[in-house]
């Protein structure tokens, strides 16, 4: 069963580069990159989130999708000086999210390998580690489409466009969702591929799949894997890096959260 990996690092960083000037970090790493090349314990951030995929013998190729702009530096100062060999490819991203995974779908089946499964990860969750992977992996060979979690742990209010409750939902059935998330890999090429036909949008790529009136399994996933959005979250993943090499992510090995 040949496993392919869609490493999503395509992003424009612009929420991260408006608020930068505003942030501690700016005094701190300088100028703004794209926050997927940020440094982070001394690598890129999509370094760290590929080395997880690099060293996981359940995924046999990896595809990095980055900014166009971005491809032969990523190919330079990501793939080759990290010796990432299992990234076959590094292939330029398109307009939305789900365009860039559209093009890192497309990328492994030009390989002509007879790709069974596929895993898709946001390049910017540096945190994520083998142990997940394999979780939501083992999922969706079971069921065909398989996503991380997590169960909200706090009221959620739904707000109408003056800012009043419109709306508590019961949170028992809410969850957050993270990457990575894996499918059989034809099933989600043809999500996309119908997705871009009828010009369907959806944030994340199980609410392409959920729209073929395919079930889609939530696995529980990890609080440490964090996704870079803000600049101060390089200050949180910093410390969860320390807490995980102290033993931390060690209770995700051991009871399996």
């Amino acid at each position: 069963m040949m496993t392919g990996a869609v490493v999503v690092a395509a992003g424009q960083g612009r929420r991260m580069a408006e608020r930068w000037q505003h942030s501690p970090m700016a005094g701190v790493l300088g100028a703004p990159v794209a926050k997927q090349f940020l440094p982070l314990g001394g690598k890129p951030v999509v370094v760290h989130a590929l080395s997880v995929f690099e060293a996981c013998d359940a995924v046999d190729a990896v595809v990095l999708v980055v900014p166009e702009a971005d491809v032969a530096y990523a190919r330079r100062e990501v793939v080759d000086r990290f010796a990432l060999h299992k990234v076959r490819c590094v292939v330029a991203g398109g307009r939305r999210r789900q365009d860039s995974v559209l093009r890192g779908l497309w990328s492994l089946r030009d390989e002509g390998v007879d790709w069974e499964y596929v895993v898709v990860h946001d390049g910017v969750r540096p945190l994520v580690t083998e142990t997940l992977v394999l979780k939501v992996l083992d999922e969706a060979r079971r069921s065909g489409a398989a996503t991380l979690g997590l169960p909200v742990r706090e009221t959620v209010k739904v707000i109408d466009p003056d800012g009043r409750v419109s709306l508590t939902p019961e949170r028992s059935r809410l969850w957050l969702i993270q990457t990575p998330q894996a499918f059989r890999f034809r099933l989600l090429l043809e999500a996309h591929e119908r997705a871009a036909a009828r010009d369907l949008e959806g944030p994340d790529d199980c609410t392409l799949v959920e729209a073929m009136g395919e079930p889609v399994r939530v696995v529980l996933g990890h609080p440490a894997n964090i996704k870079v959005t803000e600049p101060e979250d390089l200050l949180v993943a910093e410390a969860l890096m320390g807490w995980r090499h102290d033993g931390g992510m060690g209770v995700e090995r051991r009871n399996g959260s």
